[in-house]
């Protein structure tokens, strides 16, 4: 197959994303519960693959936790599914950990327009995806994740490359082995998931496997800067009903307080750190906000200082006879 915007063949038969399952040559034959089975079947392989790629994921939490600790970014970079599942992760982070929308962001080939649909073409555009590194003066302090299942897109490598030149740190998260984006890339991850359930459909597996990759370098860059307290997040914005009942509910956990309690705690602190602070040192709000300060936002180091230890960590009783 000959790709017009880069002058050149693109044998599809090369990339691990494309391969076929003969396995699945009778789909079109099965009932619905045996579609679900082995579909279900399928993807209990997703994980696996994911988890032999710890080491070069913790590397680039390390980075993006660094970059993100300096007043750097963590940006992703994607066209079609990949691009999607960065713009997703990158809009979830400012909720749940309250992060600037400048400090997580997520792009993809053409545009808002193309989260919704699809915009011929602009994968192709590696001009496009350098364009965007000088457009967000990308350059050390950030980290760039470039995003493709065949890891050949050719918005992602520029991008990446372009990036690289500028002196960020680069990943390129790809499920095809030795792929182009991983040799453009500092950190490469190519997590190869195997035959797709309908052939070539990477908003599958591999789809899954980049959400899952994407998951754990925000979520796990965050934890490392200071944004949970355990596993409690207690850098939330509780800007629903949902998420205030969940800010209560947490400083409910961390302090041993009845609910009620937590939300009177919540409210004269003005925020769930300082509240879990007030909650198990006793100190007035207003000193807990400037300890709070003081220690970058981490409640775990104030803790510390006061010799403080959350209800959550606290040792169970043992166990008596009845």
């Amino acid at each position: 197959m000959t790709d017009p915007a880069r002058g050149e063949r693109v044998e599809l038969r090369t990339l691990d994303t494309e391969t076929v399952d003969p396995a699945g040559s009778r789909l079109d034959r099965m009932s619905a519960l045996e579609l679900a089975a082995a579909m279900n079947a399928g993807d209990q392989g997703v994980a696996v693959a994911v988890a032999a790629h710890l080491t070069e994921i913790a590397a680039v939490v390390e980075a993006a936790a660094a970059a993100l600790a300096d007043g750097g970014r963590l940006v992703y970079v994607g066209a079609g599914t990949a691009g999607r599942l960065g713009v997703l992760d990158a809009a979830e982070c400012p909720p749940t950990f309250d992060t600037e929308p400048w400090q997580v962001q997520g792009h993809i080939a053409g545009g808002r327009d193309a989260l919704v649909d699809a915009v011929e073409g602009a994968e192709d555009d590696s001009a496009a995806g350098a364009a965007l590194v000088t457009e967000l003066h990308i350059g050390a302090g950030d980290v760039l994740v470039g995003i493709s299942a065949s890891g050949r897109t050719p918005y992602a490598v520029g991008a990446v490359a372009a990036a690289r030149l500028a002196g960020a740190t680069t990943v390129g998260l790809s499920c095809s082995a030795g792929s182009e984006l991983g040799r453009a890339a500092e950190h490469p991850i190519e997590v190869v998931t195997g035959p797709e359930f309908v052939t070539g459909s990477t908003r599958l597996r591999a789809g899954t496997a980049q959400k899952l990759v994407l998951n754990m370098i925000s979520t796990l860059s965050m934890v490392r800067i200071g944004k949970t307290l355990g596993n409690l997040m207690v850098d939330l914005r509780p800007t629903n009903a949902k998420l205030r009942a969940r800010a209560v509910r947490i400083v409910s956990l961390a302090t041993g307080e009845p609910e009620q309690v937590a939300a009177d705690l919540l409210e004269s602190a003005g925020g769930v750190k300082p509240a879990i602070i007030t909650g198990l040192t006793g100190v007035d709000p207003h000193v807990a906000r400037d300890e709070l300060s003081a220690a970058g936002g981490r409640v775990r180091d104030v803790l510390d200082a006061h010799g403080a230890v959350p209800v959550t960590e606290a040792p169970a009783p043992p166990r008596g006879r009845p």
